[in-house]
């Protein structure tokens, strides 16, 4: 559900006039820029005994936004609000969206979880027209990263500004991808200048294998290897041996965020032309 957008006093003022010459409500919204419901919505809540005025109407939706920021208290007849809603299978996010756009109430969705769960162990059922409903909402930030961290990792943020410049040869990107039915997987590597790849088919993405694999393809081109980049899956936990045996700079991402390396992820999925040479394929990007 979308929040509603507050008209303006320019739009108000243009109601006023299309409404003066008679042009019919569908046709006012489509000039001032509104759906049909919000202009219904402006005309229902602001038309007084001298008909549409968009001074009064400017006052009125200021005194509302006023009384909107106000706390609101959970009154038994805001929780029937909320119940019914709750109860069509509305989201906590969409209640909090209508009780605001057609009640003027301001509750956050975090508040209407609360009084969900409260309701629950009062003995009450409308948790169970969430949509999680056999287990209590988490929030979505300050959670522990389950997939581990990497020791001793070097952020991203600390390799050379050339780097980002893409001026020079020698400064490469690794990732992994799985195989079907997660059998195997590939070790990927990419210039980011020429664009030039090496991929390696390994076994699994332990990072023993990783390792490996990545100081297999960059070892012939020792003088061409200056700086890695790589996310932070646990595959890359051996990034102090590759750094050591290519003698490179070998970083991370400080997310698990594929854009941070934005060419081997999207050379992945190209379809350039290659030359396998046994389990290792050599690809020239365009």
């Amino acid at each position: 559900m979308k929040g509603y957008k507050q008209l303006t006093e320019i739009q108000r003022y243009q109601i006023e006039a299309l409404k003066k010459a008679e042009m019919l409500q569908k046709d006012i919204a489509v000039i001032i820029g509104v759906s049909a419901s919000a202009l219904s919505r402006e005309l229902r809540r602001n038309t007084g005994s001298r008909g549409y005025r968009p001074n009064q109407a400017n006052i009125k939706a200021l005194n509302r936004r006023k009384n909107a920021a106000k706390a609101i208290k959970m009154t038994a007849e805001v929780c029937a609000l909320i119940a019914e809603k709750i109860n069509l299978d509305f989201s906590p996010e969409q209640v909090s969206g209508w009780l605001l756009t057609e009640q003027d109430i301001k509750i956050s969705h975090e508040r209407i979880y609360q009084h969900v769960w409260t309701e629950k162990r009062q003995g009450g059922g409308l948790y169970k027209h969430l949509r999680h409903s056999n287990k209590k909402r988490k929030k979505q930030y300050g959670s522990k990263d389950k997939r581990g961290q990497i020791r001793n990792r070097v952020s991203i943020d600390e390799r050379p500004d050339i780097v980002t410049q893409k001026a020079r040869l020698g400064d490469w990107e690794i990732d992994t991808v799985i195989g079907k039915n997660h059998q195997g997987a590939l070790v990927a590597l990419v210039d980011r200048v020429s664009k030039f790849t090496l991929i390696k088919k390994v076994g699994s993405k332990h990072a023993e294998v990783v390792t490996q694999a990545a100081v297999a393809l960059l070892k012939p081109y020792l003088d061409k290897v200056l700086t890695i980049a790589a996310d932070n899956g646990k595959e890359f936990a051996g990034h102090e041996s590759i750094a050591a045996q290519l003698n490179a700079a070998v970083s991370c991402l400080n997310h698990f965020y594929s854009w941070g390396r934005g060419l081997n992820e999207n050379t992945q999925k190209c379809g350039c032309k290659h030359q396998r040479l046994d389990q290792t394929i050599l690809y020239q990007g365009q």
